[in-house]
């Protein structure tokens, strides 16, 4: 097992580093967050620039073909600035499902987000399944789409909806408009300031020319998002780690109290070794899981339960820790520290929690 970066993932590494230290600061990130839309336009379309909305997809589709190590590398990095672009939304959950069809619409449509001018979302989770994600009520009935799908990520700014539904009793995934008729979208921000909706469709004309797949292959297309979904989350969260790790050790040296700096006490020494180790661990099983996932390994999913499980455990361990030794610092809004915990809360509900994931993982 091969566990150093190539010259290349070393070379996005750096760019990704580079990019959010010199344009993606801490400051300017929370301008994005606090405006109307939630991320910046013009950031998007540096992404574009630089290449990055294209990292995961087939030469075919106008991509670099890179895979889930180089995802992961630009999620860590990502992490540790809080990166709020809707990167996941559109480039890993909507490029994955629509990699995995040949379609033409499909083909179209991933052109349009490699250049960045459409913006997509994956609308697959509904409120009575928790989740369960194939247990859909969502449906098509003499060509009509109707059905309530929650939680969708970005839906405030997506142009059109990747939507799992069902067919009769077969799972189909279509490409809606997000302005046709019948579509409306209830937006929403979460505790870490991205953007979600919950999207209503009623009465939704959707023909055969709007399937991007269907039958097994839909629901192999969730199940393989989700995967690529869960290991980029965490590596955002290994990223996060780090860097409030990092940020707390610092900030330890410069608080002074009793006459010295507060490093100087050996029980915060020690709280500050359990956040290094539990970030250690959980970026430990990070590469794990994104080199059998990368090699199409047959215990990929299940790792990633396993890893998706301990980073619930490790990253709230890490963000509350790191809140507490900045005191109440830690929780104004000026500091970045206090946002790290907002994201890895947000991070954890995400696609199963630590108790779905456990279980999960104890039955693969």
């Amino acid at each position: 097992m091969n566990l150093s970066y190539s010259d290349e993932q070393n070379m996005l590494r750096e760019q990704v580093l580079k990019f959010c230290e010199s344009d993606y600061t801490f400051d300017v990130r929370e301008k994005i967050v606090e405006s109307n839309y939630g991320h910046n336009p013009e950031t998007w379309k540096q992404f574009a620039e630089l290449g990055w909305l294209a990292v995961p997809f087939s030469e075919e589709n106008g991509g670099f073909n890179f895979g889930p190590i180089e995802l992961a590398v630009i999620f860590e990095e990502f992490g540790k600035a809080l990166v709020a672009e809707p990167y996941l939304a559109n480039v890993v959950m909507s490029g994955s499902v629509l990699e995995s069809s040949s379609n033409e619409l499909a083909k179209q449509t991933i052109s349009k987000i490699i250049d960045g001018t459409t913006q997509v979302s994956v609308a697959f989770s509904e409120a009575n399944n928790g989740y369960n994600f194939h247990g859909i009520e969502t449906s098509v009935d003499d060509g009509k789409l109707n059905g309530v799908k929650t939680v969708v990520l970005n839906a405030g700014f997506a142009n059109s909806f990747l939507v799992y539904a069902r067919n009769g009793d077969k799972p189909v995934i279509y490409l809606v408009d997000a302005k046709a008729a019948g579509v409306s979208v209830n937006s929403f921000s979460t505790v870490d300031g991205q953007n979600c909706g919950d999207v209503t469709f009623e009465n939704v004309e959707v023909g055969e020319s709007l399937i991007i797949s269907h039958d097994n292959d839909a629901s192999l297309a969730i199940n393989a998002m989700l995967d690529l979904a869960n290991l980029c989350i965490c590596a955002e969260a290994v990223g996060g780690m780090t860097a409030s790790y990092l940020k707390t050790v610092q900030y330890t040296k410069e608080r002074e109290q009793f006459g010295q700096p507060i490093s100087n006490f050996q029980v915060l020494q020690h709280k500050m070794v359990d956040m290094f180790i539990e970030a250690e661990v959980s970026k430990s099983l990070l590469f794990k899981a994104m080199l059998q996932l990368d090699g199409k390994d047959d215990e990929a999913s299940k790792t990633i339960s396993g890893l998706k499980a301990q980073i619930g455990k490790s990253s709230r361990q890490v963000g509350q820790d790191a809140v507490q030794l900045h005191g109440g610092m830690g929780v104004s809004d000026e500091m970045s520290i206090g946002h790290y915990l907002k994201r890895f809360t947000v991070i954890d509900a995400l696609f199963g929690n630590r108790n779905y994931h456990l279980n999960n993982f104890s039955n693969l």
